[in-house]
């Protein structure tokens, strides 16, 4: 397993943006698959996104599609959400995760073994 970090939670008020960072302890580039899922108060966690190794493919939930951009720096070990037009829907903790599952196109379903201790995300309307 891999230790992730995240960080650059915060408040903003709805319309506004946020970039989550994840960084790993070690080598992810070829090992692993990352993701984002988030949890709300009172809700099941729920996959957000997520981009294979390479970073040629990526997966979204349908309400953030369009809004949010997953992208990966393989040579800092560190993952990026980027969140544009954030929604007071979107409020919620934050969790980087990580797979050695191969890519499919129901990622969202797969074990992710490794976990952030994530980062708050709180949107204000």
């Amino acid at each position: 397993q891999v230790q992730l970090v995240e960080s650059g939670g915060g408040l903003v008020q709805a319309g506004g943006s946020l970039r989550l960072s994840c960084a790993a302890s070690a080598r992810t580039s070829d090992l692993y698959i990352m993701g984002w899922f988030r949890q709300a108060p009172g809700k099941e966690r729920e996959f957000v996104t997520a981009i294979s190794r390479g970073g040629s493919f990526t997966s979204y939930t349908d309400s953030v599609k369009g809004r949010f951009t997953i992208r990966r720096v393989n040579a800092k070990n560190t993952v990026y959400l980027q969140m544009n037009s954030l929604k007071p829907e979107d409020t919620a903790v934050y969790y980087c995760a990580a797979t050695s599952a191969a890519w499919a196109t129901d990622i969202a379903r797969r074990t992710f073994g490794s976990w952030g201790q994530g980062t708050q995300v709180t949107v204000s309307s």
